[in-house]
């Protein structure tokens, strides 16, 4: 048998999804400014596209925690 969907706690591991990707970017973007002189235009390109991607992430998982309050 199935396991009942249990959704009661579902905004909160959205939330810590959000604060954990927010901080993935604080750090990367941390890393850019501090190894400016030392990172190849490729790597820095892939970690600006990387955090592009985290910040689309951060406002489905807003948009999904929104949602979940509304029900």
């Amino acid at each position: 048998m199935a396991k009942p969907d249990n959704r009661a706690d579902n905004a909160e591991h959205l939330q810590k999804h959000i604060d954990q990707t927010a901080a993935n970017i604080q750090e990367s973007e941390d890393y850019l400014d501090e190894h400016a002189d030392e990172i190849s235009a490729n790597e820095k390109q892939s970690i600006e596209e990387k955090n592009n991607r985290r910040k689309q992430s951060i406002q489905s998982f807003a948009a999904e925690k929104e949602d979940e309050a509304q029900q």
